[in-house]
């Protein structure tokens, strides 16, 4: 038999092949594979393909035989992802509102290469059910890089801030160019935060990644090390609601039995809960008080109240005012 253009790549088609055209469902006779290799200038003998495929394991692509009538059908059985495990990080891409469409498109066709021709239908399935909101700032990608690249190379930063403005368009803020010490990339309500240090303020703040630009590293090194070494990540994330954060306050809830779910949801398992009476249950937790945290517990209705400390119940109080005069 002539040898066939392509012979030299024969392992990487016949592992193309069977990637792309096998999965848990669908299999491959010999005949199939000695044709799907002929449409790359490859031939092969049916003996020749019994070690090929034996071979494509030390590929990591291992390939099983299986009875089917009176020969033999072919799949693959090891594939890098599942497609359970596809569809997840499809549906990771398609829900964060950090990823542009552009980009989430691109993001789902490299993920297809992972699966069989007929897994990734079911992917572009999952595709077309998604309608969210998707940020517009394609840069982020960009500015992800350049924080990481300043955090391991322990420098301080200088970027602009940007706002909405009712024509909708992003401007700097008033402030001008902010310069702060990056110590950690934080991922809450869907969207990218960066965590620094101010200097001036000695305070840990937080910034929207898709709402800086003009990120340039400093050659000044970074301020806070001592502030970050005991900053314990989890539980700031459960003391910031929206991510306003600023000093934190122990505040002290009761709630309606059937919250129990939410709070814990909310704050960890790690949190004392003490019983308040047959209804009710008190419990202690530290928080970023803010209009966020207000509004977190006023959508909770008569099931959770602040009782505790006098000073935040008061806030709570001007806060529920202001919005009554609002609707005034």
């Amino acid at each position: 038999m002539p040898k066939g253009t392509n012979q030299k790549l024969k392992l990487y088609y016949l592992s193309r092949i069977m990637l792309e055209k096998t999965d848990e469902d669908h299999y491959l006779t010999m005949p199939q594979i000695k044709e799907a290799l002929s449409f790359y200038g490859v031939t092969a003998d049916r003996k020749s393909l019994y070690d090929d495929l034996a071979q494509l394991k030390v590929l990591g692509v291992e390939v099983t035989g299986e009875p089917d009538g009176k020969g033999y059908h072919y799949h693959v059985t090891n594939k890098q992802f599942e497609i359970a495990e596809l569809k997840l990080l499809v549906d990771a891409i398609q829900s964060s509102k950090f990823i542009t469409e552009r980009k989430s498109a691109e993001l789902i066709h490299k993920l297809e290469q992972y699966a069989s021709h007929y897994e990734a239908r079911e992917l572009n399935r999952q595709v077309m059910m998604s309608g969210r909101v998707k940020t517009m700032n394609e840069s982020i990608y960009y500015n992800v890089d350049a924080l990481h690249s300043a955090i391991s190379e322990n420098k301080k930063i200088r970027f602009e801030y940007m706002n909405w403005t009712l024509q909708k368009t992003l401007e700097p803020r008033f402030d001008g160019i902010i310069e702060t010490s990056p110590w950690a990339l934080s991922w809450d309500d869907e969207n990218y935060y960066l965590i620094g240090y101010s200097t001036n303020n000695h305070q840990i703040k937080h910034y929207r990644v898709d709402k800086m630009r003009k990120i340039r590293q400093t050659a000044e090194m970074r301020d806070g090390k001592e502030t970050f070494e005991k900053w314990n990540p989890a539980k700031y994330a459960k003391s910031s609601f929206g991510m306003f954060g600023g000093g934190t306050t122990s505040v002290t809830l009761r709630c309606r039995n059937n919250m129990v779910g939410v709070i814990i949801d909310r704050f960890g398992k790690e949190i004392m809960i003490r019983p308040d009476g047959k209804d009710h249950f008190v419990t202690h937790v530290d928080v970023a008080v803010s209009d966020q945290f207000f509004g977190w517990v006023f959508a909770l209705g008569d099931g959770v109240r602040i009782t505790a400390p006098a000073e935040v119940v008061g806030k709570m109080k001007e806060s529920i005012k202001k919005v009554q005069k609002s609707y005034r």
